[in-house]
């Protein structure tokens, strides 16, 4: 008579553990990692795709929505900060501010290594300021570059010129490589963008 032998799992507790963090463990943690940066691509690029309906009177809750909301997908500390309460901005200049925004912390995701992201949206009689700064890795330059020197040397965020060109504003990137960036747009306020699209 032939006696059946069963397979069972006489390897104990450790042992399975150390085979799951061995080379099978490793893939798998690997694919993960993989899958979550998959999942946040094709979220940025659904938001890229989404018609943007925004204006003065909903855009601090945009920004702040969109700011905590890569707080909880990326894991990096982000802050959103204003003084601003009512206020009246041109829907194309919310419009191309919010786009600055999102492209801005796509690029802190992607690039900068940060640990920490502060966005800030304020004004002055003449101007709005929208900044964005990262305790990351910085661009390949040092010092600071306004848009037209970025353009003749072939540096910054291309994505980001082109949105503040649409709005006639003005950019300045600041890089301290290992210690950060930090990225500021003016807008005159009260004057035309120069077309609509």
């Amino acid at each position: 008579m032939v006696r059946e032998q069963r397979d069972h799992d006489v390897r104990g507790p450790e042992r399975r553990r150390a085979d799951a963090q061995g080379p099978i463990g490793g893939e798998l943690g690997r694919i993960q990692g993989l899958l979550r940066e998959e999942v946040l691509k094709l979220r940025e690029l659904m938001q890229q795709m989404k018609s943007i309906d925004v204006d003065a009177r909903r855009l601090l809750s945009v920004l702040n929505d969109t700011v905590e909301r890569f707080q909880r997908e990326t894991g990096i500390a982000a802050r959103f900060v204003t003084d601003l309460e009512e206020f009246d901005m041109p829907q194309r200049v919310c419009r191309e501010l919010l786009r600055i925004v999102q492209e801005g912390l796509v690029n802190v995701r992607k690039h900068s290594q940060a640990r920490h992201a502060l966005v800030r949206l304020g004004s002055s009689q003449s101007l709005w300021t929208l900044s964005l700064e990262d305790d990351g890795k910085g661009f390949p330059f040092s010092g600071r570059l306004t848009l037209a020197e970025m353009d003749e040397i072939g540096k910054g965020p291309m994505i980001i010129k082109e949105r503040v060109r649409l709005i006639g504003g003005e950019l300045t990137v600041e890089s301290n490589p290992g210690q950060g960036v930090r990225l500021e747009v003016t807008v005159l306020r009260g004057v035309e963008v120069p077309h609509e699209f």
